[in-house]
């Protein structure tokens, strides 16, 4: 019996992440880290919901609000599940192409871009779960077409096809079941950022970081960018508290300009990072590759503000990156994570997504373990970023095991949020804001 999607509800939730600084950064001091949370309705006999959510920091977060309701009456809203997965990307195509007007806006990119992945993330969960399965489990067990068929190569065919994304996935095919059971058995590689952000104190940082050597991270992420001065301070005091024997990587989040950004890398570089993070603009593809070229071997990473799939195209053909951080709501939706994920395959770029805010552990989780089991295949230079709060308010909250992921194991995509959490933080009439 096909399943109707009845209404498309879309609710503001917003936490007050700024009041503890939690978040904090030289670009972003104070966020409130949001969600345009949405819920598909059905009309499936057991009461059959998908849920998705974008992530936003807060002001502008009622814009993709209204942006999501905009592309639920044209596009979803009456639409049967089948009728959309039997060829998901076709669909995406049309969701993000398929009416002039909205489209003018983006295109595939900003407000409306990021209400496409609420809606996209939303559909993938309600599929997943009536099949029964979490994404990463269902997107391992579908076959190389299947697979292919949710992706929309449009614009990218001159680095990527169906053929060859079809090639890529079946030459790894044969050692899908032992990867599986290893990710089951061992988790995936993570690295924190509980310890790094820009408002914390000097002291908190330092207890914070020794926390998460006691509690097994090997891979630690500071922030900086605000202070040179600074910068170097608190990064000899974390390599006081790691040791050199792990991983210290380092995130600018866009405030230097390209010369002052190989600079500071230059000063930085005695404190052996392994990568830093947005650099300069996130649109300056030429910018990151010079970046690169000049700072090696400290690697370049970025991609949480990558608009879209053409986006990573241009960063990979120009040598931009040496990994790629995509954001799972900031591209539109898991079909365009998809095509980004196999292009970076085809170019050697191991995949770390974006992981710094509210729901997007949950999602990048699910893209990580399908992109080793059934894309690369490798683990090297893989890790995923966790943020250590906001999980509790999810229904399956992200598992660690010794700075790894474990698998999660209830259907659907991990981002539905628990009744009291959406009641509590509603803005602007929930309780915590009304408070």
């Amino acid at each position: 019996m096909p399943i109707k999607i009845t209404d498309v509800i879309v609710r503001d939730i917003r936490f007050p992440t700024s009041r503890s600084l939690d978040g904090s950064d030289a670009m972003n001091a104070t966020s409130d880290y949001s969600a345009t949370y949405v819920t598909l309705v059905t009309d499936a006999p057991d009461g059959l919901t998908g849920h998705g959510l974008t992530f936003t920091i807060g002001r502008g977060n009622d814009l993709c609000v209204e942006a999501v309701k905009a592309l639920a009456a044209l596009f979803v809203t009456g639409r049967t599940l089948e009728s959309i997965t039997e060829n998901f990307g076709a669909y995406w195509h049309e969701i993000v192409a398929g009416d002039c007007q909205l489209r003018w806006v983006g295109p595939e990119k900003g407000v409306v871009h990021l209400a496409t992945a609420a809606i996209i993330n939303a559909i993938w969960d309600l599929w997943a779960k009536q099949q029964g399965k979490p994404i990463w489990k269902m997107l391992v067990d579908m076959s190389p077409e299947e697979l292919v068929r949710c992706i929309d190569f449009t614009f990218i065919t001159d680095v990527l096809t169906p053929s060859e994304a079809i090639a890529m996935l079946r030459r790894v095919a044969p050692g899908k079941a032992a990867r599986e059971a290893e990710m089951q058995d061992t988790g995936y590689p993570g690295y924190t950022t509980a310890a790094g952000w820009l408002g914390y104190s000097e002291e908190k940082m330092r207890r914070l970081a020794r926390e998460a050597v006691e509690a097994g991270w090997t891979h630690l992420k500071q922030k900086v960018g605000a202070d040179i001065e600074q910068d170097m301070r608190r990064a000899r005091i974390l390599r006081e508290e790691l040791g050199w024997d792990r991983k210290l990587m380092m995130d600018a989040n866009q405030t230097w300009d390209v010369d002052q950004a190989v600079a500071n890398m230059r000063r930085l570089a005695e404190f052996d990072p392994w990568w830093i993070e947005e650099p300069t603009s996130p649109d300056d593809v030429l910018g990151h590759a010079a970046i690169r070229a000049r700072i090696h071997p400290i690697g370049v990473a970025t991609g949480e503000h990558a608009h879209n799939r053409v986006m990573f195209k241009q960063f990979f053909q120009a040598g931009g990156m040496d990994f790629c951080q995509l954001d799972p709501a900031r591209l539109g939706g898991l079909n365009e994570v998809l095509a980004v994920v196999l292009m970076a395959a085809k170019f050697g770029v191991p995949v770390c997504p974006h992981g710094g805010g509210v729901g997007l552990c949950q999602y990048s989780q699910n893209v990580v373990l399908f992109d080793y089991i059934a894309v690369s295949a490798s683990l090297e230079k893989r890790v995923l970023e966790y943020v250590d709060h906001l999980h509790e308010n999810f229904i399956e909250p992200i598992v660690i095991r010794r700075g790894r992921y474990m698998p999660p194991k209830l259907p659907g995509y991990g981002v539905t949020m628990k009744p009291e959490t959406l009641e509590r933080f509603a803005y602007p009439h929930g309780a915590e804001w009304q408070a």
